[in-house]
């Protein structure tokens, strides 16, 4: 999904980018708070130690499997200059499928700069860019070296999100349980190799 909008003043983009993690960064937390056995936040929850256990074998196979299209990587070479700043946390099951591809666009686009910032830390900073009243992550949000917001997008492909949207207009008592509806998305993940996530970025860089 990509909007644009009203989001922070210029001055609190540049601030949050001076604050944000690189992605090699954010990797060494990932794999510290597995192997610790605990996940970011004061839900310290078995479930949520589980969700962060599994979305790091996520990372680490999408790390492995994604690969640029000829055109995205066209288009990146030749991207302006500008910061992209990621809200996720490691318990996201989204962030787990859409972060390494944003990393990897990152690094092929010599004039962007990429960081990570954690959304339960800067939850100012996450109501500035809610989803449907939600603080619904991963979101992105690129801004120029003037602190000038170019786009957002997030927090998951439109296909995704349609399966999710879907759901959630039916009745509850039709409605598929949590498990079922993860299980759903992340097998429309695994199908798309992210490539959704990139044409989505494409066009915004296009526009």
């Amino acid at each position: 999904m990509a909007s644009t909008g009203n989001g922070a003043p210029a001055s609190e983009l540049l601030a949050a980018m001076g604050k944000a993690m690189s992605a090699d960064a954010y990797r060494s937390l990932f794999d510290r708070l597995v192997a610790e056995h605990r996940t970011t936040g004061s839900d310290q929850g078995e479930e949520m130690l589980a969700y962060t256990k599994l979305n790091l074998a996520r990372t680490v196979r999408n790390e492995k499997t994604v690969k640029l299209l000829p055109e995205v990587l066209e288009a990146l070479k030749h991207a302006p200059a500008m910061n992209w700043l990621v809200l996720t946390e490691p318990w996201c099951g989204d962030s787990s499928q859409v972060a390494p591809v944003l990393h990897l666009m990152a690094d092929a686009a010599p004039n962007v700069q990429y960081g990570l910032l954690l959304r339960d830390e800067h939850q100012g900073l996450m109501d500035r860019y809610l989803t449907n009243g939600t603080r619904s992550i991963p979101k992105l949000i690129a801004f120029d070296l003037q602190g000038k917001e170019l786009f957002t997008w997030g927090p998951r492909p439109q296909d995704a999100q349609s399966i999710v949207l879907a759901n959630k207009a039916l009745p509850a008592e039709k409605q598929m349980p949590k498990e079922e509806l993860y299980a759903k998305v992340h097998a429309w993940y695994a199908a798309d190799k992210g490539l959704s996530i990139q044409r989505e970025l494409l066009a915004l860089l296009l526009h």
